[in-house]
């Protein structure tokens, strides 16, 4: 088989407005008329109102391609479309071939009938998504209600494209369209391949694995003729022999390999990849696959039903966060942008992302590089929040989605499970039309999540489908929100509730793949898109970068109860990003003591897709939030922490080793007050068993909140990553003194390293850099605590120049000095 993409040589006009391009592909409406200066950037300022325009003008796309005799005769000629979003007419020489409505679909031409030999044109036109949503609303046999409070553009919930593009409670409303990845021209004889399948196993207490390969072969062949395929995994080659049938016919073999080199996630082991080969006469399908076993165990116990990860016969604490689309801007999701990403996730000790229903299934790019990284993938089917239209035309559109994202998929190691939908169980109650007619949309959503778990179990029984997030487990459409004792659960009382942190306490998840706290973004990351004039939380540009309607005032209210007022709008952007990162730690390491009642902790959310205050550890463009570097630490394999215990009267420190060896703890808890003089100390001298969380001493409530006011208490380890610091009282009841905290810069080479040191305890001392040109990168640890008899030695992790180090000054904040 012959493939060629058609990339090169296309015009792309807008007659609406008189706009005509020459352009390669990709293309994408927005990303086109900004670098040809026709509109501002929607990031910056309060452009988004500015370009809403552009989504509801239609475009048109032309190019053109010769096939030979040879090509348009062959077994089979083909052009094939993906991420085409998303409502399309596609033409070849005027005959209109296909009517295309679905982002998630690999849409297939055959040309026989169409192309011609020699010059041949196609033209795709794009047509505005809303009217297409609107018009689909209003046939719809009942109303199917949607998320009015994210979505700015009505009825996304009929369409199958990226949710989020209409806007989320952190997402701009950009309504993106195009075509972002160039067409494939396909052409050849004999045996085609349709789709490879991978299921595995391990034997012999791992010393065999097994490898079943399930293929899909089409052949035009009139006659039943002996043919084989030829398969590779690495230095294991064999053949299937097969009586070759007209049209499609599925195959099964499998490959033994002894002594396999395991693939692991993150923290347990290495990551070998190996490419699976499937040779035809004709075809050849060749992809990267890790071998491993995985399972997911939800046998009942004493508790309720957990929701365990088991790889490789191993229990797996889950460790990491919610993925939303890397950027609103489809196009510039670049590979680097996906690498940093990625790799600042696993960097932060991250074993898993959950890719979130209202956003995208994902580029490879992405699941390779989370094969690579060791990044298991929770992977929701894209549906959120909404309720979805259950029709025969509706449930037909996304079994073929299913079928196409499968066939993509299923071979990455990384991929966990599949999961039905993001919250769509919650949402039967938050309408009124399913409020009052609750057997209706029961019923509704019964038939598309069946769909879904009837198609996923046929194209991927490998893997366990997951009806919903959060769900209790199979047909169990009861409150997992509120239900902490099985299945994936939603904790959001401390956010949308105004909860105090301690609330964090009051639950025992089985597993909590969302939980959240918002915070502002860095100075560095304001500058980007609001002028000094704008620095101010109720200005139009500040407000228009909120999307969460009670959201400044629910971060201003909690900074109330916890800290002192800061002073001015920089430390006010510290501070609560200091507050989030405490709400998001005191969970996660309760959370963590708690295993193996808790085996799973994913906050909302890792990224952000714009310049934004919200949920996010990672800012537009990958800039480290306090979250993130605390997580570095809440997240390592090794954590000791001091949480209170579900009987509210004392408090332990927990030693909790995620690592499949025993781990030597030599260190002490110390009560220090304001100054930094150490109070009392009880030794730690103890040796952790392998994936456990071991009580190491109790201390009473009392006499953990004896002086709070006036005292904290840390953990202080010859390992200093695994230094803690705990506060017994909200921050602003302790007079801090001021500290004076001194800067060494050392560059060596392309090495550049900081030590500080202080006269007195600074706490969540922050380093930044004054400029942001020539820095791309992070420091090894950040918001730490600063005590005056432990100098604390930081190094930058990225590239930096020798000139911009000498221009810049170092930036240090710390809670005493915000106020």
């Amino acid at each position: 088989m012959t493939r060629a993409l058609l990339d090169g040589h296309w015009t792309v006009t807008c007659p609406d407005i008189g706009f005509s391009t020459q352009t390669q592909l990709p293309f994408e409406a927005h990303r086109t008329l900004l670098d040809a200066g026709k509109i501002p950037h929607p990031y910056i300022g309060d452009n988004e109102s500015a370009i809403q325009w552009v989504a509801e003008k239609a475009w048109t796309l032309t190019t053109h391609f010769s096939l030979t005799e040879a090509q348009l005769n062959a077994d089979w000629s083909e052009l094939s479309f993906r991420q085409l979003d998303t409502v399309a007419e596609i033409f070849i020489n005027d005959q209109p071939v296909l009517n295309a409505s679905n982002q998630f679909r690999e849409h297939r031409v055959d040309l026989k009938n169409v192309a011609r030999v020699g010059e041949n044109e196609l033209r795709i036109e794009l047509k505005p998504a809303a009217t297409e949503a609107a018009d689909r609303a209003s046939r719809l046999p009942f109303p199917v209600p949607y998320s009015e409070g994210n979505n700015q553009i009505p009825h996304m919930n009929t369409l199958r494209k990226t949710q989020c593009h209409a806007g989320w409670d952190w997402g701009i409303c950009l309504m993106v369209t195009g075509l972002y990845e160039a067409p494939t021209l396909t052409w050849g004889n004999g045996t085609r391949i349709l789709s490879t399948t991978v299921d595995q196993s391990l034997e012999n207490d791992q010393l065999i694995a097994t490898c079943t390969v399930e293929i899909e072969v089409y052949s035009n062949t009139q006659s039943n003729d002996q043919q084989t395929l030829a398969l590779s995994l690495g230095d294991t080659h064999d053949t299937v022999t097969f009586e070759a049938r007209p049209g499609r016919q599925r195959l099964e073999h499998r490959l033994t390999i002894e002594q396999p080199n395991l693939w692991w996630p993150a923290g347990y082991g290495e990551q070998p990849l190996t490419t699976l080969t499937v040779n035809s006469q004709g075809d050849e399908w060749s992809r990267r696959i890790g071998l491993r076993e995985l399972n997911i165990r939800t046998e009942p116990d004493a508790v309720g039903t957990p929701l365990v990860v088991q790889v490789n016969g191993v229990d797996i604490f889950c460790k990491g966060a919610n993925w939303i689309p890397a950027d609103a801007l489809t196009l510039d999701s670049t590979e680097p942008r996906y690498r940093d990403l990625l790799e600042s996730a696993k960097a932060a000790n991250m074993n898993m992302l959950r890719v979130w229903g209202g956003g995208m299934y994902e580029r490879d790019t992405f699941y390779d590089l989370c094969d690579e990284l060791g990044l298991l993938v929770w992977q929701d089917l894209m549906f959120a929040c909404s309720l979805y239209p259950s029709t025969p035309e509706f449930l037909e559109d996304v079994t073929e989605e299913l079928n196409d994202q499968v066939r993509r998929l299923q071979h990455h190691p990384s991929i966990a499970l599949w999961c039905g939908d993001n919250e769509v169980i919650g949402a039967l109650t938050w309408y009124p039309e399913s409020i009052n007619n609750r057997d209706r949309y029961v019923v509704n959503y019964d038939r598309l999540n069946r769909t879904l778990e009837q198609a996923m179990t046929t194209l991927d029984p490998s893997r366990r489908f997951w009806p919903s997030s959060p769900c209790n487990g199979s047909l169990d459409y009861g409150d997992a929100w509120h239900d902490d004792a099985s299945g994936d659960m939603h904790f959001w009382d401390v956010w949308h509730s105004g909860k105090s942190f301690d609330a964090f306490y009051s639950v025992q998840p089985r597993f909590c793949s969302e939980f959240g706290f918002q915070s502002f973004p860095s100075m560095t990351t304001v500058r980007e898109f609001a002028q000094p004039d704008d620095w101010n939380l109720t200005s139009p540009v500040m407000e228009n970068h909120q999307k969460n309607p009670r959201g400044n005032s629910i971060i201003i209210e909690m900074i109330s109860r916890y800290f002192r007022f800061p002073k001015s709008f920089e430390h006010t952007l510290y501070l609560s990003q200091v507050q989030q990162a405490v709400a998001i730690k005191t969970a996660v390491e309760y959370w963590r003591s708690l295993r193996p009642v808790c085996m799973g902790t994913l906050y909302w959310q890792l990224n952000d897709n714009w310049p934004v205050a919200s949920w996010s550890s990672l800012e537009h463009g990958g800039h480290w939030k306090q979250l993130h570097y605390h997580a570095k630490r809440f997240y390592a394999p090794v954590l000791v922490t001091l949480a209170r215990q579900p009987d509210q009267n004392t408090h332990a420190l927990m030693g909790i080793n995620d690592t499949l060896t025993p781990v030597a703890l030599k260190g002490q808890l110390c009560q220090r007050d304001l100054m930094g003089n150490v109070l009392e100390a009880f030794p730690v001298d103890c040796t952790l068993p392998p994936q456990s969380s071991t009580e190491l001493l109790v201390l009473t409530d009392e006499r953990y909140r004896t002086e709070a006011n006036n005292r904290f208490w840390s953990y202080e380890d010859d390992d200093d990553q695994r230094n803690n610091t705990f506060y017994a009282g909200p921050w602003k009841r302790m007079n801090l003194p001021t500290a004076s905290i001194d800067i060494a810069i050392v560059q060596q080479a392309d090495r550049l390293s900081v030590t500080l040191t202080t006269d007195v305890p600074a706490h969540f001392v922050q380093l930044g850099w004054a400029g942001t040109e020539g820095f791309n990168g992070h420091f090894s640890d950040n918001s730490f605590t600063l005590l005056p008899d432990k100098p604390k030695t930081l190094t930058w992790c990225g590239s930096i120049q020798q000139e911009h180090v000498e221009a810049s000054a170092l930036i240090v904040h710390h809670l005493r000095d915000s106020y």
